[in-house]
């Protein structure tokens, strides 16, 4: 949910603008996640072949669709907490 919030934010993140705005999260934590939200088309991957090396990360169509599931998911939470 970190993940997609911050690309819902910021619509295109680098990898490294990832980590910084995810605090605590570790590189394998963060590439397996990424990872598994692209192999799920959750996630769009954009490799530029240049030195250093460019990955950029979006939100598919599909990953938008879900936003308004998991923000209704984050307003139950709230209201839910003892």
């Amino acid at each position: 949910m970190k993940i997609m919030y911050q690309l819902k934010s910021n619509e295109v993140l680098r990898y490294g603008d990832l980590k910084r705005n995810i605090p605590g999260i570790t590189h394998k934590m963060l590439s397996l996640h990424l990872s598994d939200l692209e192999q799920d088309g959750i996630v769009q991957r954009v490799e530029y072949p240049q030195i250093p090396p460019k990955v950029e990360y979006s939100l598919t169509a599909q990953g938008q669709s879900l936003l308004p599931i998991l923000e209704a998911m984050c307003l139950w939470g709230v209201k839910n907490q003892p």
